[in-house]
């Protein structure tokens, strides 16, 4: 087509557009004839206002419309009499259940709730712990019948990190020129984890509390990064199997989280699905090494190659596999890049509480550039106490907690976590492979680390997981699909703990394969259950329930009514 063709069919459009715009020009008129300049004025204030609102309705920068409006019928139904008469019912009916048999005190015993008129010794102290406290832990997490939770707890290092701990019990790096001793710890612990995951010459990281709080901090940078440059409602962009510390930073920073899928049978995120999501609101792209639930490493290296290119914040989340991942390839085992040498990869959180066997309440959150970093401090620079600065959420923190994951650091060093890591990972591929032989089920993924996801197409996987907690196993049970996972600690590699879980999945699944159509019962069918509510808000109000119990010291008599007790030791 020639220029002028063009130029002749634009002008034609031109025209026709500026005739509908007369047209309406003059309906306009006609209608606002009668009104004064006021009513005018009211009424375009009026249609404006409408616009703005509709707009709003229709594109929320947090929530889909499908979902804002699956909330407001839920609500409203929740909202009818019989049918809030009949929720609170039955959450006050959960409440003293999990009160009564979740945690239950012994026969006679009962919560001291207010401080004794007198102290205790020492002796008195202990006594009191060994026998009404520690009496209450049944579950043999030590006999290593349990999922992750605990990740070492051996008797020498249970020595040393109590040694150090008492040498450190009243330190606070908050006041570095007081306890420059800690200052110099979390530094070398910082460096050591930096080393691990080949950080360059600018790399830099802060210890936290843990793998959320090292989460939170990756994303609150990244976030600082986006309201720099003009964006109001930042988003991520990572897989359903993403850990939820992730919906917990969304939800206190008031972002967008947005999941993409995970591929069904391997079960990493689909990198060309994340690619289609990314917009000008995008602050961070994630991936994990591996997923907490089916222990599979991301393809970190695609996902960084997008952030590159959209100039995107890359994280990278190793808490689980914190210390297994960096020392897969030198204790014999395959595993694809996931660090600092990945071009693109920003931010790496990872966990020295879990496989670097340190005690609990330590992590580290790891840039690539110490001008990710600084957007995570908080400085008050106003306050009248004098000038405020933070690296971390919290402004008073352990410092004995530092200490002792220094400790463990040094006492295992590279040579004992690569012996470990060999020692885990060959433990959950010996589970791993077991599982598959076993009939009714099937592991999900191929598990890249320490982790081994059961499902099944043929039982409901929830009387599995029921039967195997009543032989004494403490697991993960996982939704989206239905699963559960044992996650692999240096507590499973003890002779025969492998081959017990084993035998027990293989006699249980056996037992279960007579009447697979059967549906779970008890508690073990309440996972299952939960998955099929479609209002959400339910399951969280029930959540929100079991977290209140968890602080309760009611005690409830047989008529479930609590009991009224004086208020003191007695």
């Amino acid at each position: 087509m020639k220029m002028e063709e063009v130029k002749e069919i634009g002008g034609q459009i031109l025209e026709v557009l500026l005739l509908y715009l007369g047209e309406a020009r003059v309906k306009v008129n006609d209608l606002c004839a009668g009104l004064e300049a006021w009513q005018v004025i009211a009424l375009s204030v009026g249609v404006t206002l409408i616009t703005v609102w509709f707009i709003n309705f229709l594109f929320h920068p947090l929530y889909s419309l499908k979902d804002r409006i699956k909330a407001t019928v839920f609500r409203i139904v929740r909202s009818l009499p019989p049918v809030k008469k009949y929720i609170k019912k039955q959450l006050d009916e959960t409440i003293v259940s999990m009160s009564k048999h979740a945690f239950a005190l012994e026969a006679g015993d009962h919560y001291i709730k207010s401080l004794p008129a007198k102290g205790s010794t020492e002796d008195e102290v202990i006594a009191r712990i060994n026998k009404k406290y520690k009496t209450l832990d049944k579950v043999d997490w030590a006999g290593g019948k349990v999922s992750g939770t605990v990740y070492s707890g051996t008797d020498d290092l249970s020595r040393l990190c109590a040694r150090v701990y008492e040498d450190f019990a009243w330190s606070n790096p908050l006041h570095v020129d007081v306890f420059p001793s800690v200052r110099r710890m979390e530094a070398e612990v910082i460096a050591m984890c930096l080393k691990m995951f080949n950080g360059g010459q600018r790399s830099c990281g802060v210890m936290t509390s843990g793998g959320t709080e090292s989460i939170l901090m990756a994303v609150l940078a990244a976030r600082q990064i986006a309201y720099a440059r003009g964006v109001e409602y930042p988003e991520i962009i990572a897989g359903d199997s993403v850990h939820a510390a992730f919906d917990k930073a969304a939800f206190y920073y008031r972002m967008k989280l947005i999941h993409v899928p995970v591929h069904p049978i391997t079960r990493k995120v689909n990198v060309k699905a994340m690619k289609k999501k990314i917009n000008k609101n995008t602050c961070m792209l994630v991936g994990s090494a591996p997923c907490f639930n089916a222990g599979v490493i991301d393809p970190i290296e695609d996902i960084a190659k997008l952030g590159v290119k959209y100039n995107i914040p890359v994280h990278v989340d190793c808490c689980l596999g914190g210390f297994i991942v960096p020392f897969l390839k030198k204790a014999g085992f395959d595993v694809p890049p996931f660090d600092f040498m990945v071009k693109g990869v920003t931010s790496i959180s990872a966990d020295t509480h879990k496989y670097g066997f340190a005690p609990k309440g330590s992590s580290v959150i790891l840039y690539s550039d110490r001008k990710y970093r600084e957007n995570q401090f908080f400085v008050a620079p106003d306050w009248t106490g004098g000038i405020y600065a933070t690296s971390t959420i919290a402004g008073s923190r352990a410092g004995a907690i530092i200490a002792a994951c220094w400790a463990t650091l040094m006492y295992i060093g590279e040579e004992g976590y690569v012996k470990s890591t060999k020692q885990i990972v060959d433990t959950a591929k010996y589970i791993e492979d077991g599982c598959r032989k076993i009939p009714g089920i099937y592991v999900m993924g191929k598990p890249d680390t320490s982790v081994v996801a059961i499902a099944s197409n043929d039982i409901d996987i929830f009387r599995l997981y029921g039967d195997l907690t009543k032989c004494g196993w403490s697991l993960n049970s996982l939704q989206f699909p239905s699963s559960f996972h044992l996650c692999v600690t240096i507590r499973q590699c003890a002779d025969g703990v492998a081959d017990e879980f084993l035998q027990d999945v293989r006699t249980c699944a056996a037992e279960i394969m007579k009447n697979p159509s059967e549906k779970a019962s008890g508690s073990a069918a309440l996972y299952g259950a939960s998955q099929g509510i479609p209002d959400r808000s339910l399951v969280t109000d029930i959540s929100k329930a079991y977290l209140d119990v968890w602080f309760s010291t009611d005690v409830y008599d047989e008529n479930d009514k609590v009991k009224v007790e004086a208020n003191g030791t007695h």
